[in-house]
Parts: structure tokens; C-alpha cells; sequence
């Protein structure tokens, strides 16, 4: 028997219907970046005596506590005590390493430290570096500056002094140089900190593999147990079997329930409305996203992989449900491409927070102006709404591939502004990530027949340039887009991973590029 109350609108369940579709949806949790920490450390020697350490101590409270209260930092900063010996470097060290919450570490030379001090302690160190070149004072004071002030503010020479060790032991770091209050500085240090969340992430990451890559397609296989090793996620496949059980066994007033949050969320097309002919469809897709979403938060997977060759059981492709799971921060790649499913993922918890949105991609037909030509980016179905304009309408239509019903899927043009799409590909020697920075616009004429979300960009350089540069790189055609995210996040994260990064942008020429993949090629990115 139904339960139903007085309350019941007409809408088809309850409020205590909708209370226990609430309960029993766990959702996944929330990508909570303040969770994490990034440690202070500074350096200094016993060389001064204590009063000189004990400012060198306030000194870096304060700058430590103002990152730490930066709004543009997402993650805490922790001030350490200063480090003036290497048994004190070593311990805090390890301490890092085995710190759940802690991600990375800062370090910043406020005096002259001896960098011998520093070897065990970066030799044992598993985590980010970011190096931050800096001095308390911003301007030298003229009229009194003297031995004591040049004693306690040496970070000029103490921090080429850490620099040369960090190149020395071939420690991959970030530098940031500039006066720690500045609002670059410290936009630099959160664009690290968002790699560092993300690189965290990654180690602990599942990514599920429902059915198989799609067939003799190349650039979505890989090595995933060299993925595993050098980035951290791991990438494990499973039957449809697995999901159509969950999907199958969804009650019906939970497919109300989640209908009705269609209703709310999106422009419904009259067919798909309460009363319309192809409102079972609909149901349909909300029965394939409660199964799905229960799939992946039993397991545990932040990410997943299908393919329209693996439909046994479905009766349409997901893709409402693909799109509305990226939405909520779960990597997605099409076509069984594991790689992309991861790079969004990443792409989704450094841009938590951001204005704009990320979403999978792919570069789908030209548009071959003379002027500028530029490239339209979609797919069938699976594109994150994160990206959209304007509220999505939601529609069904024929998809000619898959051999099922027609799917429900989100229609909307993403939001105009700058961009990046990041890939990354498994050379068979090493991994590559390959990124454009492009421009998105709106397009010049609406396109009322083509029946899936879009983005129509202009690559930078330019399209010529860009595509050339892309295809030499080997460059998927299954991109992570973004519009909250730059060159800069990814960078950073392909310094923590230790794989090449390859950039095209408004300073890109072939020949200079062509000439980055042979010098690359020579031997300086090898998989260990």
C-alpha cells in the first residue's frame, strides 16, 4: 500500500515518501576542501641567538596566519615551530607524511639555513613543496637598518640556499616569489593549495569501469597499474550487471521523488512533463541515476567510465544521470576512457568553490571562418551543467548509436569566458598531460535541431596553431573543460604528479613546440 498523508499534493508521493527518499539517498560527500592543511615551515639557524629566532618565529606566525585567513586560500594554514636543526626538519617531516589531513608544505628561509640541514628531511618528504620566496618587510628601512636587521631578514640568500638543495635533490616545487600580503602571492599559493587537494584526492580515488573501453579505440586504453603508481587512483572494471541490479531494484516513490526534482530544476519539454507522453521516459532516467549514484556510493568510486557497446539490461544510456553526478563532483569519462573520469575528477575538487564550472568534453565539429575559426565541443549526452549559461532544459530524443529508447538528457550553451581544456594520455613510456587555453562564446545562431549541451570556443593561439599542436602532442579528443580553472592549477598538478605538461596558448608556435616534443622525447619524463 502507498504511503500518503494529507498533505499530498497530486504530485504522485508523499512528504513522507519524499523523507525517506531523502534518507535513503546517501549523497556523496561534499568536496570540503578546509578539511585539509598545508604545514608553515621556516627556517632558520642557532647561529643568531634566541632573540633573533624568537623574531623570525612572529614574523612567520603572522604571514602564516594571514594565508591561513586569506579568503582565496581554500585549505588551512598551519604555522610549525621553526626549524634550526635537521633532526627538527626530519620529525616535522615525517610528521607530514602521515598526517591524513595535511597535503603539502610551504617553506620559507626567513634567515640564512644551511640546506645540508634539509637533506633527510627532503629525501623522506611525500608530499607537495611549494617554496615561498618572500621577506617580512616589505621596504628597507634606511634610516635605521643595520647588522641585527640584515641578521634576522636574510631570506635574499637563504632561500637560494634552499633552492639549490630542492634542485639538487630534483624535488619538484613550486616557487613563489613576491611580499606575502600581495594579492598575487597569495592567489599563487591557493591555485597550489587546489592542486595539492586534488593530487591528495587522487590517492585514495576509485574510478569504476562499467563495461569496457569502446571498442578499437586508442587514446581511451592505458596502463592502470602505471596510473595507479605515478598519479594514485585506481581504475577497476565491472559488469553491467553490477549496476543493473541496483537500478532495477529502486522503488517507485523514489523515481517520483527524484522526477519531481527534475520538475524544479530544469525546463521540462511538455513531453516530459507530469501529464505529458514521454513523462515514463523521464522516469526511466531518474530509476538509472538512484541505481547508478547507489552503485558508486557503495563502493566508494569518486568516478566512472560506460560506453553506449555495453547497454545489457538499461533501457536508454545514462545520460541525465552522467550529467547530474558530475554536477555533484564525480569524474566522468565516456566510452570507458578511465582518464578522463580521473581529470575531472581532479578538475572538480581543485575548482570547488570557483565561479564558472568543469565538465567532460569533447571536440566535436569546426566552424572553418575565415576570420577565426572555431570549434563547437559536445558529446551525445554527458555534459556537466556546471558550465551552463542559463537553466538547462531537459528533453528526450532519438540517439542513433546504443540500439535503446530514446535518453533524457540536459540541453543548454555554456557560459561564455576563458577556458582550459586538459587531457591527459598514456604514451606507453610515460604519461602526457596536453592543455589549451581557449575563449568560449556565445554562438552566432541558435541551433534548435541539435539536441545535446554545448560549448563553441576559439582555441588560443588559434585554431590552426592549437590543432596542429594538439594532434602532434597526441592529445585526446576527450578533454576536461573548464571555466574555473587555469594553465596554472593544472601545471601545478602535473608538477605533483611528475608528468610532462605540455601548454598551448596565445604564445604557442609550432616549430617551438615541435621542437618541446622531441626535447621532451630525449628522456627527461621516463616511467619509473
Amino acid at each position: 500500500m502507498p504511503i500518503t498523508d494529507s498533505a499530498d499534493n497530486g504530485s504522485g508521493f508523499s512528504r513522507i515518501a519524499q523523507l525517506i527518499f531523502s534518507l535513503a539517498q546517501t549523497a556523496m560527500p561534499a568536496i570540503d576542501l578546509p578539511q585539509f592543511e598545508v604545514w608553515f615551515l621556516t627556517g632558520s639557524q642557532d647561529l643568531y641567538g634566541n632573540e633573533t629566532l624568537r623574531e623570525v618565529a612572529r614574523h612567520s606566525q603572522e604571514v602564516a596566519a594571514a594565508l591561513d585567513a586569506a579568503p582565496q586560500v581554500p585549505v588551512r594554514v598551519v604555522f610549525q615551530p621553526v626549524l634550526t636543526t635537521p633532526e627538527q626538519i626530519r620529525d616535522v617531516v615525517l610528521a607530514a607524511n602521515s598526517a591524513p589531513n595535511c597535503i603539502g608544505l610551504v617553506a620559507w628561509m626567513h634567515t640564512f639555513s644551511p640546506a645540508k640541514m634539509w637533506i633527510a628531511g627532503l629525501k623522506l618528504l611525500q608530499k607537495p613543496l611549494l617554496h615561498l620566496h618572500t621577506q617580512f618587510n616589505r621596504e628597507i628601512p634606511w634610516s635605521t637598518i643595520d647588522m641585527d636587521f640584515m641578521n634576522a631578514n636574510q631570506s635574499a640568500h637563504g632561500d637560494r640556499e634552499f633552492g639549490f638543495i630542492g634542485a639538487r635533490l630534483r624535488i619538484a616545487r613550486k616557487v613563489v616569489v613576491g611580499h606575502w600580503p600581495d594579492d598575487d602571492v597569495i592567489a599563487e599559493v591557493a591555485v597550489w593549495t587546489r592542486a595539492a587537494a586534488a593530487r591528495h584526492d587522487a590517492l585514495s580515488a576509485r574510478i569504476a569501469r562499467i563495461g569496457d573501453n569502446m571498442r578499437e579505440v586508442a587514446v581511451t586504453e592505458g596502463d592502470k597499474v602505471a596510473a595507479q603508481l605515478c598519479l594514485g587512483y585506481s581504475v577497476n572494471g565491472y559488469g553491467l550487471g553490477d549496476l543493473v541490479r541496483r537500478i532495477d531494484a529502486a522503488s517507485d516513490p523514489e523515481v517520483e521523488a527524484l522526477c519531481s526534482e527534475y520538475d524544479e530544476q530544469y525546463a521540462m519539454s511538455p513531453e516530459l512533463r507530469r501529464d505529458g507522453q514521454r513523462r515514463e521516459s523521464l522516469r526511466d532516467a531518474a530509476r538509472i541515476e538512484l541505481g547508478l549514484r547507489r552503485f558508486l556510493e557503495e563502493q566508494g568510486f569518486v568516478g566512472y567510465t560506460n560506453t553506449f557497446e555495453n547497454l545489457e539490461g538499461m533501457k536508454q544510456l545514462p545520460g541525465l544521470a552522467s550529467q547530474r553526478l558530475m554536477a555533484d563532483g564525480y569524474g566522468f569519462g565516456a566510452e570507458g576512457d578511465w582518464k578522463a573520469a580521473a581529470m575531472l575528477r581532479a578538475a572538480k575538487v581543485m575548482a570547488a568553490g570557483l565561479p564558472g564550472g568543469t565538465s567532460f568534453m569533447e571536440d566535436y565539429t569546426y566552424h572553418l571562418k575565415q576570420d577565426i575559426p572555431q570549434v563547437l565541443g559536445a558529446h551525445m549526452l554527458e555534459i556537466c551543467p556546471s558550465i551552463a549559461a542559463a537553466q538547462p532544459s531537459c528533453e528526450v530524443h532519438p540517439l542513433s548509436i546504443g540500439g535503446k529508447d530514446d535518453p533524457v538528457r540536459l540541453v543548454f550553451d555554456a557560459a561564455a569566458g576563458p577556458a582550459v581544456n586538459a587531457t591527459l594520455v598514456d604514451l606507453g613510456d610515460r604519461f602526457r598531460m596536453v592543455l589549451n587555453e581557449v575563449d568560449v562564446i556565445p554562438p552566432e545562431q541558435p541551433m534548435p535541431k541539435l539536441p545535446v549541451a554545448r560549448a563553441l570556443w576559439r582555441p588560443r593561439p588559434d585554431l590552426k596553431t592549437a590543432a596542429t599542436a594538439w594532434i602532434l602532442a597526441g592529445g585526446s579528443h576527450h578533454p576536461t573543460f573548464s571555466l574555473a580553472l587555469t594553465t596554472e592549477h593544472w601545471g601545478d598538478l602535473a608538477d605533483m604528479w611528475g608528468v610532462e605538461c605540455l601548454v598551448i596558448d596565445g604564445e604557442t608556435r609550432p616549430r617551438d613546440f615541435r621542437n618541446i616534443l622531441r626535447w621532451n622525447d630525449a628522456g627527461v619524463f621516463r616511467r619509473v
